[in-house]
């Protein structure tokens, strides 16, 4: 699929609603969660019910205890259900849990908003399946690529977009009723929005529901294991999303602390990174042309090591005691060379885990996929509390430095991948046949 072809989806009727919606839904997400951290890091002490680092380390955990809780019954329900309907109702308790905080942040009353937070991190685990189970059936197979690709790239911007609106937000006079009437007004546009989206019809009426939530998750993981290729996409997706975790994780510190770098430095950071991995999610639909190619897996875990490798060498601790501006931190080329490698690591990353989530779709039973969906999302949370409590032990406990950090991502990403690789020759088989023998591709190929 072509670069214009892949964007001429945001014209079509049975993608553009589905695609506003997930956006809006990441972005409203991402301003609500932010919002609240903004207030609690500004908040006198005494109007806290717990210590600011506390309720910072609580209110992550909080948002992503329901994907642990609820995946399971989220891609039964996904599968058993009709999905436009699901959208639709997961939306209208955006709106309920939107105005309810709404009070509470005006209020101020962190406690409630803190177990908001978990209702938000409930919604979003109930949209995850529907989100990628709903887009085969609106997609042709030669569009799939380039819709994955669109969806990547719509929710990392989304998350830059709502991060950022956070910020501004609070910078206002009477911040709190903006922010207030900010996140309501995003959760009504965003049902509105879903409205449109086409009749997705039920895969597997007939399912019966294991409301045994721990055990069918457990089971759900296992049937994944039932297609190698599909397993091991899944562990690769996972493993992407907690090496995300653990750069993102760290931005601050590496600006502030060894950049000498303002909070507006951090922005930049963060920009460069989310911007990388909107192109590479791009650039991945017009490289695939069309096809679900797991080819192009080699190539961005590659560049993610690469360029995580060489973020070890291009940080050179600033030598100032006061914190840089945006125009004095670039005037130093040794700091463009680690926002260079900040938005190559973003890029590979997006031309990595594109694929990814294409083969898990196209690889899955129809009747089983949101629950293969649901397993990866219980996974993907698995996967980013190990790398937090990596990132702890490497730095908390043992005391190294960023920069080793950042250096044993970018080899245990090889690693890793390698251990995939060897398990599913398949990676590196099509990444030979498309792009170093240039055969053509066949049916039997894909």
């Amino acid at each position: 699929m072509s670069q214009q072809s892949q964007l001429a989806l945001l014209g079509k009727k049975r993608f553009l609603p589905f695609f506003l919606t997930q956006f809006l839904g990441a972005f409203n997400d991402n301003i609500y969660k932010n919002a609240l951290l903004l207030m609690v890091a500004f908040a006198a002490a005494e109007s806290l019910p717990f210590n600011s680092d506390l309720f910072i380390n609580l209110a992550a955990g909080l948002f992503i205890l329901p994907f642990f809780l609820f995946s399971s019954a989220a891609g039964q329900i996904c599968d058993k259900y009709e999905k436009s309907m699901i959208i639709r109702r997961v939306k209208l308790l955006e709106i309920v849990i939107m105005a309810v905080a709404s009070g509470f942040i005006i209020t101020q009353n962190y406690l409630v908003l803190l177990a908001l937070l978990f209702l938000m991190g409930t919604q979003s685990a109930f949209f995850g399946p529907v989100k990628y189970a709903i887009i085969p059936q609106h997609l042709h197979d030669d569009e799939l690529i380039g819709g994955n690709a669109l969806v990547e790239m719509g929710t990392f911007v989304a998350i830059l977009a709502g991060t950022l609106g956070a910020g501004i937000l609070i910078e206002q006079p009477d911040a709190h009723i903006w922010v207030a009437c900010s996140v309501v007004l995003f959760a009504i546009l965003g049902y509105l929005v879903c409205r449109f989206i086409p009749t997705a019809q039920a895969a597997a009426p007939d399912l019966k529901m294991n409301w045994n939530l721990f055990q069918q998750s457990l089971i759900m993981i296992r049937e994944t294991r039932s297609n190698d290729s599909v397993h091991k996409s899944i562990i690769a997706i996972s493993w992407f999303w907690a090496l995300g975790a653990a750069y993102l994780t760290q931005l601050p510190n590496l600006a502030s602390e060894i950049l000498k770098g303002s909070p507006q430095v951090v922005s930049i950071m963060l920009a460069v990174f989310t911007i990388g991995v909107a192109a590479g999610s791009l650039f991945c639909g017009r490289l695939s042309k069309g096809s679900v190619e797991p080819g192009i897996v080699p190539i961005g875990a590659l560049g993610l090591s690469l360029f995580g490798i060489d973020l070890y060498f291009a940080i050179t601790p600033a030598t100032t005691a006061d914190l840089l501006s945006i125009n004095a931190f670039i005037e130093n080329s040794e700091n463009l060379r680690v926002l260079l490698d900040l938005g190559m690591i973003g890029f590979f990353g997006g031309l990595f885990i594109v694929p990814l989530y294409a083969m898990v779709q196209q690889r899955t039973p129809e009747n089983r996929r949101a629950q293969a969906i649901a397993a990866l999302n219980v996974q993907n949370s698995l996967y980013m509390v190990g790398s937090a409590v990596f990132g702890m032990v490497f730095l908390g406990v043992l005391e190294l430095s960023i920069e080793q950090f950042f250096l044993t991502l970018g080899v245990l990403n090889l690693l890793v991948c390698a251990l995939i690789f060897r398990r599913v020759p398949e990676f590196i088989e099509r990444f030979m046949i498309r792009f170093v023998k240039k055969s053509p591709v066949t049916d039997h190929q894909k």
